[in-house]
């Protein structure tokens, strides 16, 4: 223990006098009858002594003066038992790591090192602050020790960083500092390989204390695995740990899109469709700073690729689509059709075998031409179609150069009728194999197959723009594979079949390597072998150590396209996104790790947990001393005959004389139990789906709708409550919300609706309230027995289209799913309301409000406009709830006016 103000203990010599002066009692007053003057005339006044005090109101004064000087003193209680121990006995080294892996327990780290902070300030020492992730100039002479002051001020400013420690550098700093100090090291527990130079440096001083977390559970978000219909991916950890972990998808405006919760594997999986998993810019685990962050750009995207053809194409070995399917079965998302329905959805490439673009229509071609203009990348496939039309001018031909239109032909280049093959007019002696990429074609860097041969091809006609329009050749210097910018998209032409009627190219191995290639490049981004690959790029925005994208730090630097994956972070390259809006990439702190290692510590290693910052005891001793003192003042004034409860007590009898009536009126009995909260206010109710996320989920939906009902309508909405059919009484609540799944209620439960619907209820039925929709089965099983009436959809002519807002669609967190009311309040002009609409459109997910004000879920595809048009569909659906369709009856106000005149 020591003291702030050892100098004021002074004043305990005092005690003595203090006893002396404190003794003495004011004598009680007496009651005496005050006779006539006369009577007093002869009276002689009584000589009167001072009364003493009792010796427990004497104890007590005393003990409350000593605890007042000794709380002014200042003492404080220190953690001189604990691992620290030997901290203080010299200038101290405080060394924290300051990486991604500390940002769980920073407040830990925080409090064990102003513990320290505090033992140095006590003991007259100075000391060094390192962080093992900061940044430092490389060559730094040693700075002499810092006042307890100065350190407290550099921990306050000090906070986790969002890449790995530097424990090289963090040797050689402390390899400049005196080995007669003592040390504190704050481990994080991640082992790297810089561990034993830091060792070595830490061992060399004379006293060493090493404090770590063995709760601490610091994790990575592996890169994810894309397929058909999932993503999954791996957490990097610690041996030993394996709690659950809740992973959110979120979008680039921080919406949720779906959250996924990891097994004992460490694994987690995302079962969304492509168009859902292509929003995805990050992964998240909250609390776990950027180590809980993973950061998506377009090489984790299965990008949607549009084959133009029909199934009767895919006849084994000789179809048309037969090889391409194949070689876009990993990694893309496949959509097959014509045309129209290709268009219909978002696309990044449409593939064309042959023929397929011939048979267009003059509109078709102009609606592909503008699609390849506005960003997308047509990739066509020659053969005896496309070769028997190369010499007419709707497609190309020498003399159809001078008038060659890649907008009309849908062709790179213009080329040369019929086609080159072996035996024939412009033939081959020997089938021609592939020569190596150019270094500018997206190829570059993929094997070229020498067992590849080439056997017929289409010829592009020789121009001066030939050689750069090229990316492709065969030996002879041939054109293979030929692209031209159209607008902001691309037209690339192979000169070859997509089967292996022409060539050996689509039965080797760097074929479905050739279209990925292409693919990534529709989408922006940058291949290894590309031209850009070897591009720097700046980092665009950074992550900071809690695990949020901010400014990049000033020393930041850019990296090369083609070492994104093979780079670790590091604080000049931290993870974050690099490059332009148009073509992100990511950085991501698990890109270049296997797996987590424990960390070899310098020496035993006690817990956080064990270290106690120093206790100020002042303000509780002085506390209690002036409460002392206040009990002092109420015992004098008693003993001078204050009798305070007396008038009290007959006011309170006064008082409860008068509330006893009042509350015997309004108590509820036993036998009355208290009322619903419905009973009392207007309250939105949500049926109870066991499980508690989705419950909160609805709660949070039904908690949003309501305060934006309060706000812009003169309807008061209480907070919602959930209620489970068959148990609860639902007669209170005028609409409740289902989010119904592949469970079936029990027939209580049905029954309990049944007759909730039959006396006015309105129930909204939600098949897709979670991350997929229920199929239209698993909604007849769950709905089974519910009296449900005919269903028309709901269109913009309906009451509930403008009961408040003029709506023409009804979104919610998904769009264009259709909505459906009964069809007697479609078709009726006598004011029927439906009892249910049911719809797939996840409304309480666009209407969450979670408890920091946020909006939880990404509204797909519209994003804050959608849910905009979503609260608007709440309000209109809660008004017709509350009023039914008196909207209707303004449609009869002329004729009603007209009677009125008449």
């Amino acid at each position: 223990m020591s003291w702030t103000s050892p100098w004021l203990l002074a004043a305990l010599a005092a005690l003595p006098l203090l006893y002396w002066l404190l003794r003495a009692l004011p004598p009680s007053p007496r009651v005496q009858d005050f006779p006539a003057l006369r009577l007093l005339a002869g009276l002689a006044p009584p000589r009167e002594t001072v009364a003493r005090a009792s010796p427990w109101l004497l104890a007590l004064r005393i003990v409350a003066f000593g605890l007042l000087t000794i709380g002014l003193a200042g003492p404080l209680l220190h953690a001189d038992q604990g691992p620290q121990a030997t901290i203080g006995q010299a200038d101290t080294v405080i060394v924290i790591d300051n990486g991604w892996a500390s940002a769980a327990d920073w407040t830990e780290r925080r409090q064990a090192a102003e513990a320290a902070i505090a033992t140095l300030e006590r003991t007259g020492h100075d000391g060094w602050l390192l962080g093992s992730a900061d940044p430092v100039p490389a060559a730094r002479a040693a700075s002499p020790p810092l006042p307890p002051a100065t350190l407290r001020g550099g921990l306050a400013a000090m906070h986790p960083q969002a890449w790995p420690p530097d424990r090289a550098a963090l040797a050689r700093r402390l390899a400049a500092l005196p080995a007669s100090a003592s040390v504190l090291y704050l481990a994080d527990g991640v082992a790297t390989g810089d561990d034993p130079a830091l060792n070595t440096a830490l061992r060399r001083f004379a006293h060493l204390v090493t404090l770590r977390d063995p709760a601490a559970d610091p994790l990575l978000i592996g890169p994810p695995r894309t397929s058909a219909d999932r993503l999954e991916i791996s957490l990097l950890r610690l041996p030993g740990h394996a709690r659950a972990r809740r992973i959110e998808a979120r979008d680039e405006d921080g919406g949720t899109l779906a959250t996924a919760t990891s097994d004992a594997g460490n694994t987690a999986v995302f079962a969304l469709p492509a168009e859902l998993r292509n929003r995805i810019a990050r992964l998240v685990i909250p609390g776990l700073g950027a180590g809980g962050v993973r950061l998506l750009d377009e090489s984790t995207r299965r990008r949607p690729v549009g084959l133009l053809g029909t199934e009767t194409e895919d006849t084994p070995l000789l179809g048309r689509l037969y090889y391409l399917r194949r070689a876009l079965a990993e990694g893309s998302e496949l959509r097959e059709g014509d045309l129209s329905s290709l268009l219909s959805r978002e696309l990044s490439v449409i593939i064309a075998p042959d023929g397929t673009v011939a048979s267009l229509s003059d509109s078709d071609r102009k609606r592909l031409a503008a699609w390849v203009e506005a960003g997308g990348m047509l990739i066509r496939f020659a053969g005896p179609l496309l070769a028997s039309h190369a010499g007419d001018p709707a497609d190309s031909g020498p003399e159809a150069a001078p008038a060659f239109s890649p907008a009309d032909s849908l062709l790179p280049v213009p080329l040369l009728g019929g086609a080159r093959e072996l035996g024939g007019a412009m033939s081959w002696e020997t089938a021609q194999s592939l020569a190596p990429w150019p270094a500018t074609s997206p190829f570059a860097g993929l094997p070229a197959p020498a067992d590849v041969r080439i056997r017929k091809q289409v010829l592009a006609a020789p121009s001066g723009a030939l050689d750069a329009a090229s990316w492709a050749r065969l030996a002879d210097g041939t054109p293979l594979v030929t692209h031209l910018a159209l607008g902001r998209g691309q037209l690339v032409l192979f000169a070859v079949t997509s089967n292996a009627d022409w060539s050996d190219l689509p039965l080797s191995g760097v074929f479905p390597l050739m279209l990925h290639r292409l693919i990534e490049r529709a989408t922006g981004f940058a291949t290894q072998g590309d031209a850009g690959g070897r591009a720097l790029l700046a980092p665009a925005l950074s992550l900071d150590g809690s695990g949020s994208l901010a400014t990049p730090p000033p020393g930041a630097q850019a990296l090369q396209a083609d070492r994104f994956g093979l780079t670790p972070a590091t604080s000049l390259h931290p993870p974050g996104l690099y490059g332009p809006a148009s073509a992100r990439r990511a950085l991501n702190l698990a890109d270049t790790r296997a797996a987590l290692a424990p960390q070899t510590l310098p020496g035993p290693g006690e817990s956080l947990a064990a270290t106690r910052a120093t206790a100020k005891l002042g303000p509780w001793l002085a506390a209690i001393g002036l409460v002392l003192l206040a009990i002092d003042q109420l015992a004098v004034l008693v003993l001078r005959g204050w009798r305070p409860w007396r008038r009290g007590a007959a006011i309170a009898l006064v008082l409860l004389a008068a509330i006893a009536p009042a509350h015997a009126q309004t108590a509820p009995t036993q036998d009355s139990p208290e009322l619903p909260q419905g009973a009392l206010h207007t309250t939105l109710a949500y049926i109870r789906t066991g499980d508690p996320a989705r419950d909160e989920t609805l709660r949070e939906g039904l908690a949003g709708l309501a305060a934006y009902t309060s706000a812009r309508t003169s309807a008061a909405i209480a907070p919602p409550v959930a209620v489970t059919p068959g148990i609860d009484d639902l007669a209170y609540y005028p609409l409740i919300y289902w989010a119904v799944d592949d469970t079936p209620p029990a027939p209580k439960a049905i029954a309990a609706l049944n007759a909730y619907l039959a006396h006015g209820g309105m129930l909204l039925i939600d098949s897709h309230a979670g991350d997929a929709a229920l199929s239209p089965e698993a909604l007849h099983r769950a709905t089974d027995g519910l009296d449900i009436p005919a269903l028309a959809k709901l269109d913009d002519h309906q009451v509930l289209a403008h009961t408040f807002y003029l709506l023409h669609d009804f979104p919610g967190r998904w769009a264009d799913a259709p909505v459906w009311i009964a069809a007697a309040a479609v078709s009726s002009e006598d004011g029927i309301v439906s009892p249910v609409v049911i719809g797939a459109g996840g409304w309480a997910q666009a209407w969450a409000v979670d408890a920091q004000g946020q909006t939880p879920f990404a509204a797909i595809p519209g994003g804050e406009d959608q849910r905009r048009t979503a609260y608007r569909f709440g309000v209109n659906l809660l008004i017709y709830a509350l009023t039914g369709t008196y909207k209707a009856d303004q449609a009869k106000v002329p004729a009603l006016l007209e009677r009125l005149g008449q």
